[in-house]
């Protein structure tokens, strides 16, 4: 069952368009879609990465499908950049991709996160510095960023003691978001900036963080 109740297609009447696509293409309409429909404007985000990474034309996909965007429900719920990224730290941590962790960790500190955060990561769930809400957004994002994924039904009973629906999926959507990218960067090698890479190599001490396959 699913740990994020997936919303009916009817109850998002400006997503139609993106799920009567899907259903052409499918037969039927994902239920991943209607559980990214908390976030509206995810379905459509979405389609576009994968018609794209599928062949399709981007241009012509959003030439039916641009003016008909829903406007952010609930634009208020949106997570804070620090923790968004602090998420994407963990997530990239867990899947081992160097790249990734000196670009979100060097992102959060841009945001105005804590840097010695950075240094505690690994020992968040006894460290003051991370609050409770914190906690249970990287627990998620350490077990699903793992391979094989181990996130499970406890996880998101702890995330319902601080988010609602609508800020679990857009945790779920920055940690799948750097599933891509941790696979993206790590696979290609992708050169580290010289920005990223310096920051990194100060502040990444607690987790002995090498720049590796990315440097230049």
């Amino acid at each position: 069952m699913s740990h994020v109740k997936p919303r009916p297609p009817g109850e998002v009447p400006g997503l139609q368009p993106v799920f009567q696509a899907a259903e052409a293409a499918m037969g039927f309409v994902p239920n991943s879609m209607r559980t990214m429909a908390h976030m509206p404007q995810l379905p459509f985000a979405f389609a576009s990465l994968a018609n794209v990474i599928f062949g399709g034309d981007l241009k012509a996909l959003m030439a039916g499908l641009a003016d008909r965007i829903p406007e952010p429900e609930d634009a208020a719920q949106n997570l804070p950049p620090g923790l968004v990224q602090l998420i994407a730290f963990a997530t990239s941590l867990a899947a081992g991709c160097r790249y990734c962790q000196a670009h979100t960790s060097h992102s959060a500190h841009r945001v105005g996160q804590d840097a010695a955060k950075f240094d505690a990561i690994l020992t968040y769930e006894e460290s003051p510095l991370f609050s409770e809400a914190e906690r249970a957004a990287l627990a998620l994002a350490f077990a699903a960023g793992s391979v094989p994924n181990e996130s499970g039904p406890g996880h998101f009973e702890r995330l319902r003691e601080h988010f609602t629906d609508r800020q679990i999926v857009q945790i779920t959507g920055v940690i799948a978001l750097f599933g891509f990218l941790n696979r993206w960067n790590d696979t290609l090698a992708t050169e580290l900036e010289a920005m990223p890479r310096d920051f990194a190599a100060t502040a990444l001490g607690g987790i002995d963080w090498q720049v590796g396959k990315h440097a230049s």
